[in-house]
């Protein structure tokens, strides 16, 4: 299982910091379980880039953790949309699920559906 946690990787080298989304887009975080993101059959590692036809359907998201009652919220946005070089709708939302317990996955969450959702 690939994780994203505390002490994997250090800060400098860490494809969220190198590609600004931590201090640009998020504040410092201290990761708190494994999380892992799959499109089709690919994983999805910090700092990839996805084709537009990859991202097409939503991802099978997989929520670590070792207690049912606590409970997770998934943002994902596209932070520099609609490119890099012009990233005039940055933070752009994509998806959102709240209520999801820990050790599941976004499919046990509450989705919240936005404009541009296509699945069903």
């Amino acid at each position: 299982m690939h994780s994203w946690e505390v002490g994997l990787m250090p800060r400098e080298r860490d494809p969220l910091v190198v590609g600004r989304v931590i201090g640009d887009v998020l504040d410092p975080f201290i990761r708190s379980v494994p999380l892992r993101v799959i499109y089709n059959s690919r994983e999805v590692a910090n700092g990839c880039e996805l084709k537009p036809s990859a991202v097409v359907n939503r991802p099978r998201v997989e929520v670590g953790g070792t207690d049912l009652r606590t409970f997770y919220t998934l943002i994902m946005i596209d932070p520099d949309a609609p490119s890099p070089s012009d990233p005039h709708l940055r933070e752009y939302l994509h998806w959102l699920v709240t209520d999801i317990p820990a050790t599941t996955g976004a499919a046990y969450g509450k989705i919240t559906r936005t404009k541009n959702d296509k699945s069903s």
